[in-house]
């Protein structure tokens, strides 16, 4: 594990200190001053160069600790050595404040938290500020809105949507609202009650969706962010025993994807971002036709340029890849390319479109694959890093 990043060279004068009455008039004084006072924008500055912070939630399991920070070379690929940034129970997943001062992870244990932390920009570190209950059971998914006021969070054992208001200190707030859903699905093994598993806001920040596996229901809920206020504007249904679980907006704000834990399937929707209506469009599967064995989905995301969307494969253990049409906003499956690890959870791809990291929880891995743009299709570069039991990655 790494305690830093980077070497700097202490800055010092090479004269000796002016006497003492006169200090303050003296040229080497003023000099020092200067050097002193850039010294923090120096360190950032380096440490900028080293890459781009890297955060991964995951369960604290055997040597897994909590949340771990890594530096990330856009340019190479290249992954530094993780290093523990804090400490925490079940950390399973993250969300950065917009001001990228602050980051908020779930306790995702029993009666569950959401917890707040201080980042250090140099060296990624994370300290402790608060930490509230999350209104429900086992608490796996949140987001911070565009107006930097509130944390979106759900909870999955009893199907709980909460809102958080933030305070300037980056704190968190009892909850402003709570809001419990009702019903169940056909498959009473997993859907004898409601099982909210993500949040995901639009663009214009009006209206938060969350995917609920235990109803087959997409939720559209209208946000007051003004106020920290969530009340239920509508629901998209898919069809029976689906189990959604993750859900994520097309570039353009015209579409957007879901993907069915229980049904390993990736549902195509038109969304009017004006009305906060969701239409189906289309739902394709994530495995191959050959493939018989089990199989339950995790993450979807879309990629930048809009033109794939990709979806984990608990089972296969593989990124099912899918072409976009547009402008219907239909789907068509293009590749599936092994994890290099079991039980892949959250992926993230970077902000360039050229990179893709992978958290497989079950071999404690995380692998760094190249990404081709005009193809959607990924390569390993060899990279791994070993990390107990990976759920989440956000680049900072």
């Amino acid at each position: 594990m790494l305690k830093c990043v980077g070497n700097f060279d202490t800055l010092k004068s090479d004269q000796p200190d002016p006497p003492r009455l006169s200090m303050s008039a003296t040229p080497m004084h003023l000099s020092r001053r200067t050097l002193l006072a850039a010294l923090p924008a120096a360190l950032t500055a380096r440490a900028a160069d080293a890459g781009q912070l890297v955060y991964f939630g995951t369960y604290s399991r055997g040597a897994s600790k909590g949340i771990y920070v890594a530096r990330f070379d856009a340019a190479t690929g290249k992954l530094s050595a993780p290093q523990l940034a804090a400490e925490a129970r079940n950390p399973s997943f993250l969300a950065l404040h917009p001001d990228g001062k602050f980051l908020y992870a779930v306790g995702e244990a029993g009666k569950g938290i959401i917890a707040s932390y201080s980042r250090d920009a140099a060296t990624g570190l994370l300290k402790p500020i608060n930490s509230v209950e999350s209104q429900g059971n086992s608490p796996c998914h949140l987001v911070v809105d565009a107006s930097k006021r509130n944390v979106l969070a759900v909870n999955y054992g009893d199907g709980v949507t909460s809102v958080f208001p933030i305070k300037a200190d980056g704190s968190l707030s009892e909850a402003s609202s709570v809001i419990k859903h009702s019903g169940s699905g056909p498959d009473q093994k997993r859907q004898q009650g409601p099982h909210a598993h993500s949040v995901n806001l639009s663009k214009n920040n009006k209206w938060a969706v969350v995917a609920d596996l235990g109803l087959d229901e997409y939720i559209v809920y209208a946000l007051d962010a003004q106020n920290g206020k969530i009340t239920r504007h509508g629901a998209a249904k898919v069809k029976g025993g689906s189990g959604p679980r993750h859900f994520a907006f097309h570039p353009s704000y015209q579409y957007a994807f879901g993907v069915n834990e229980m049904g390993s399937s990736v549902t195509a929707f038109k969304w009017n971002e004006q009305t906060g209506k969701l239409d189906e469009i289309s739902t394709v599967s994530t495995l191959p036709k050959d493939f018989s064995g089990d199989n339950s989905c995790a993450e979807v995301l879309v990629h930048p340029n809009g033109r794939f969307v990709y979806a984990s494969n608990r089972g296969h253990n593989s990124l099912a890849i899918f072409a976009v049409d547009m402008p219907q906003g239909s789907i068509k499956v293009v590749d599936y390319a092994s994890t290099l690890g079991k039980t892949p959870r959250n992926f993230r791809i970077h902000s360039s479109g050229k990179w893709l990291l992978a958290a497989n929880q079950d071999t404690s891995n995380v692998v760094a694959f190249a990404l081709d743009p005009s193809t959607g299709k990924i390569t390993p570069t060899g990279q791994t890093l070993d990390i107990g039991f990976p759920v989440c990655i956000r680049f900072a």
